[in-house]
């Protein structure tokens, strides 16, 4: 592994905002060499054009990786779009944010640990990895091995992420803002004040490794995953120790046969759906990296815990009605459903009605083709685009769905996503129906179950 990849977390501050000025002005410099680009071929382009170019986008990666935390996080959440919103040229180079992280150097690590373990830290180990196997927004994780042979993951916090959570997360709102990608009226205080509540627990690693045993205790009967154990000795609020499971990408299974494919991303998606309307507790970051697979067993790893949350009543029992209608193939009642959870403005639907009745017909008529569902499918996706982006032209009715379901809607979607990266094809139907209560109904049954 390249060498390259070790860089020092900015931990001050005012180190942290110096990048961020860092980042303003290297986009700023983008914008205008662009723009002189067009003018010069005669072009008269606008903003959002300049902004969003591969090479303001590459800027932007670049930077958030190199200061992870709330910062790179945010990038990741871009990046989870599968080509149907973002340019695709965009979505390829953010997705760089999934496992593209820095790492700390060793002299950085060594005084984390100290910190942590004490001085002589490294006699808890017969082996310690200096090397890290993996890196995200907010830690590097190490393999290390016990003196009486037990083999642990450890995962340790990067310096100053959890008290840089607030200023960041606000930082990148003004940058928004300020680029002008974000109408000046639109409120999204709600959603960046829920947005350092869930860092922050992400940060707290005592309360992702109990996050961690309350899922396994609700998987521990299901063949089809496994997930690790905290290894409470040595985990504490920086550091994260966990059983060390043997497993490949989940990006592995893309040379897999179809069936075997087909059998996996059943599992993910029947546990998103149990976690919605059985559970009621999501994972709801779906990072590919958090998935892994077990050629030998056929099984699925599941890892990171932090953001591990409550479903509310009301957001599960408002996804329920909005499926409901979804098989039932009943445009009114999805519409009022896609109100309910909070998709969709009643402001937008006075403006926009007849534009999203349009999406509505596309996306049921490729819903309800008969047999099982092809993920890989995109044919309609041109088709709802052009349309939404007549609805997002109007950037006076632009609305953001509440936090609970922007954290549902992130796993759902996710999920699907790497669905379609598998190519899987599942009785998608069928697994809906079974989800929220009972067989796949016909449509006058439905249509009374939605009063």
């Amino acid at each position: 592994m390249s060498g390259s990849r070790y860089r020092k977390v900015p931990s001050a501050r005012l180190s942290r905002l110096a990048a961020f000025g860092q980042l303003a002005g290297g986009v700023a410099g983008g914008v205008l060499a662009e723009g002189a680009r067009r003018l010069a071929r005669g072009e008269a382009p606008k903003l959002s054009d300049l902004l969003l170019t591969p090479g303001n986008a590459m800027r932007v990666a670049d930077q958030l990786s190199r200061l992870r935390g709330a910062a790179m996080k945010l990038g990741q959440m871009i990046s989870l779009d599968a080509g149907d919103v973002l340019p695709r040229e965009l979505t390829e180079i953010l997705s760089r944010l999934r496992d593209s992280a820095h790492y700390m150097p060793p002299a950085q690590l060594e005084r984390v640990l100290s910190a942590e373990w004490g001085a002589e830290w490294r006699s808890k180990f017969r082996h310690f990895g200096a090397q890290p196997i993996a890196a995200a927004s907010i830690g590097q994780v190490h393999k290390a091995v016990l003196p009486d042979g037990r083999v642990l993951a450890i995962k340790v916090q990067y310096p100053g992420i959890a008290a840089s959570i607030d200023a960041d997360v606000d930082n990148v709102a003004t940058l928004l803002r300020v680029s002008g990608l974000l109408p000046q009226g639109l409120d999204i205080n709600l959603q960046l004040s829920e947005a350092k509540r869930q860092l922050h627990e992400e940060s707290d690693y005592l309360r992702e490794a109990e996050m961690m045993q309350r899922y396994g205790k609700m998987l521990a009967d299901d063949d089809a995953f496994l997930v690790p154990q905290a290894y409470a000795p040595l985990s504490g609020r920086n550091v994260l120790a966990m059983d060390f499971i043997e497993a490949r990408p989940v990006e592995s299974l893309l040379t897999a046969p179809l069936e075997v494919r087909n059998k996996a991303m059943g599992a993910l998606l029947g546990l998103t759906l149990r976690e919605l309307f059985a559970f009621g507790f999501m994972q709801s970051d779906p990072n590919f990296a958090n998935f892994r697979w077990q050629a030998e067993t056929g099984k699925l790893v599941l890892l990171d815990f932090g953001a591990a949350r409550e479903v509310p009543v009301a957001t599960s029992e408002a996804y329920r009605r909005m499926m409901l209608a979804g098989l039932a193939e009943d445009r009114d009642a999805l519409r009022v459903a896609l109100t309910e959870v909070g998709f969709v403005s009643d402001q937008q639907l006075a403006r926009h009605g007849a534009a999203f009745d349009r999406m509505l017909d596309i996306l049921i008529g490729h819903l309800g083709k008969p047999g099982l569902f092809d993920f890989s499918d995109r044919s309609f996706v041109e088709r709802v685009r052009a349309e939404a982006e007549k609805v997002a032209a109007d950037r006076a009715s632009w609305h953001v769905p509440p936090v609970d379901t922007l954290f549902v809607q992130r796993k759902v979607s996710g999920t699907a996503l790497l669905a379609i990266r598998m190519k899987a094809q599942l009785p998608l139907r069928e697994m809906v129906a079974e989800a929220i209560g009972g067989d796949c109904p016909p449509q006058q049954t439905l249509r009374r179950a939605l009063g």
